[in-house]
């Protein structure tokens, strides 16, 4: 590690469904209230599963000028909305350095449900009904893209495209480039952005039973390592950090949520929906990620679990953690937080990655929502609902999406010392 950058988080945006806003993602936490509901924006009845985690409260007017809004896809007004606050919270004004600040947005899906609304209009009324902006608004990288023109930044603007670990990904290749590369910038926008509410996408998951049915009680429906799930719940969202070369942000006197200390990527190379059975590859994800950090597994205070609530991935994830951590996996919490604002595919790894930076900020675990009845083959300590009052100073957070991909962040409090 000598030599190389100390890369610090400064600013947290989030649009989330349980709350809007660093405070206001942090606030849906504690209150501990599951933002699952039946679908609004279509009817699902077609499908086995009908439910979903939408952002309810969301105007893109509120940060884009109205016609702008209407130019954009709404994964990229979300990723827009997220970064303008990630920006505002950090305190950083890149008006002298605009070269220097570069942006890195994964999406499982990019505008596909942009894409998905334009053929609607093309079958109904040819292709002049089709908007213009399609060809721009549906690829991976309108997102970053988006972000870039809207703030002006001219640093590299990268996405990715890596199932659920979309977002864990873009922050760990945006830390490992600021840290290591001689010219990188010195200020990356990194996170995940994700809009997948339309019916063919929904429907797609839908089909292969990968989405919870528990359609007579949506608000218990995502429910990590109990023993009851039965599929993940699909939401929108989006998170991003505002990641910092560490002398620069104290110098500058900024709050500083958490240090990134390592990151590590992996895949299972087994199958693309299911894990390999018995975790390795994904334990070797952290293992990956302590080693880059430079640290042992008995320094980790707290995992914050992918727990997507699909009864093959949790059983698989607490595998992995005990793999990777041996004896400290029993001793500290293992928890997730998809029971609250569902698994926003691509976004949920920037999602919980901002969560775990607020646990630490706040010295509390946020507990497992819904984990009333612990599944046997998840017997971790996994923290049920409400929280835990803890001195946190190392968390991973972990990624695990279709295609066997594994991606696990180390964050670690800014005054921990090793």
């Amino acid at each position: 590690m000598r030599g190389k950058r100390r890369i610090v988080v400064t600013g947290i945006g989030a649009i989330t469904p349980i709350g809007s806003g660093a405070d206001g993602l942090w606030s849906g936490v504690l209150r501990g209230e599951s933002a699952v509901r039946r679908v609004s924006r279509f009817d699902p009845s077609l499908f086995r599963s009908h439910l979903a985690a939408e952002v309810s409260d969301f105007q893109p007017e509120d940060f884009l000028e109205p016609r702008r809004a209407r130019r954009l896809d709404r994964f990229s007004q979300l990723a827009v909305a997220a970064s303008q606050q990630a920006l505002a919270d950090s305190g950083f004004r890149p008006d002298r350095c605009r070269e220097s600040v570069g942006v890195n947005v994964g999406s499982a899906l990019g505008g596909v449900s942009y894409g998905e609304e334009q053929h609607q209009l093309f079958v109904e009324a040819g292709v002049r009904a089709v908007s213009p902006m399609t060809a721009l608004a549906v690829f991976g990288g309108a997102g970053p893209s988006n972000v870039a023109m809207e703030l002006g930044l001219h640093g590299p603007a990268l996405g990715n495209a890596n199932s659920c670990a979309s977002g864990t990904v873009a922050i760990g290749e945006a830390f490992r480039m600021m840290r290591d590369a001689h010219d990188a910038p010195s200020v990356m926008l990194a996170g995940g952005s994700e809009a997948p509410l339309s019916p063919l996408t929904y429907g797609a998951f839908a089909i292969i039973k990968a989405m919870s049915s528990a359609n007579d009680e949506p608000e218990r429906a995502s429910r990590p390592f109990d023993r009851d799930r039965d599929g993940f719940v699909m939401a929108e969202g989006s998170a991003i950090l505002v990641l910092e070369e560490r002398e620069q942000a104290l110098a500058r006197g900024a709050r500083i949520y958490a240090e990134i200390l390592g990151y590590g990527h992996t895949n299972d190379a087994y199958h693309m929906t299911a894990p390999l059975p018995d975790g390795s590859q994904a334990a070797r994800s952290i293992t990956l990620s302590l080693a880059d950090a430079g640290i042992e597994p008995g320094a980790v205070d707290y995992v914050n679990a992918h727990g997507s609530s699909t009864p093959l991935n949790d059983s698989t994830e607490v595998l992995a953690i005990r793999r990777a951590l041996g004896q400290r996996a029993e001793e500290i919490p293992v928890t997730g937080t998809k029971g609250l604002h569902g698994h926003a595919l691509g976004a949920s790894g920037a999602i919980e990655a901002a969560i775990a930076a607020l646990a630490i900020q706040h010295g509390l675990v946020p507990g497992t929502a819904n984990l009333h009845n612990p599944d046997p083959q998840c017997d971790l300590n996994h923290l049920p609902d409400g929280s835990e009052a803890r001195e946190i100073g190392v968390s991973i957070s972990n990624s695990f999406g279709f295609g066997g991909i594994n991606a696990c962040l180390v964050l670690a409090h800014p005054d921990w010392a090793g």
